[in-house]
């Protein structure tokens, strides 16, 4: 079901690529998906929620404040064999730097234990302070410092931009993430 702004989801394909190109099955240890735009990943969420190959973490937005309103809560944990693969953490509008690494500390520590074979990073820059279509507050410096978080895993990895609506700041706010995460 289509339900926001993309109609081919380039996390979800960029995981099966990597799971054939490294091999994969059911004994090997899973891919991890680190999605940290503004808003729920539901459909990455969807595709592999049953799925223990892949390991879907999201930070975003409260589904009882804004977009996808009805996924994306704590207790979505997985389904079946994808039971503890899924891992959401839902924050309040007005979330800051501070508060969203604290979580992202959390999240780190969920992919490290995991022991993926590669990440793939949905990167929403929509969680920029100012942005139109988001309800964060994040700084040029929280984002070098997501990055350099998330690098800090050591892992293969794939960058997917996903969303980043205050062009004023999308430009300083990516570089300042990929600068980060390439150092």
């Amino acid at each position: 079901m289509y339900g926001g702004f993309c109609y081919l989801n380039n996390a979800a394909i960029a995981a099966r690529y990597l799971q054939a190109g490294l091999g994969g099955g059911w004994g090997e240890s899973p891919i991890a998906i680190l999605d940290i735009d503004y808003h729920h990943g539901n459909g990455t969420q969807e595709i592999f929620y049953t799925d223990p190959t892949v390991l879907f973490c999201s930070l975003h937005a409260h589904p009882d404040d804004d977009y996808p309103f009805f996924w994306g809560a704590a207790d979505e944990t997985g389904e079946g064999d994808g039971i503890g693969f899924n891992h959401n953490w839902p924050l309040p509008e007005g979330t800051s730097d501070a508060g969203y690494l604290s979580v992202l500390d959390k999240a780190i520590g969920v992919i490290d234990g995991c022991r993926p074979r590669a990440l793939v990073i949905s990167a929403g820059f929509d969680t920029a302070a100012g942005d139109p279509v988001g309800g964060f507050d994040l700084s040029r410096a929280g984002f070098s410092e997501i990055g350099r978080r998330i690098a800090s895993l050591g892992l293969p990895t794939v960058i997917v931009q996903e969303g980043g609506y205050r062009l004023e700041t999308l430009g300083e706010n990516v570089v300042a993430f990929l600068q980060a995460f390439a150092a």
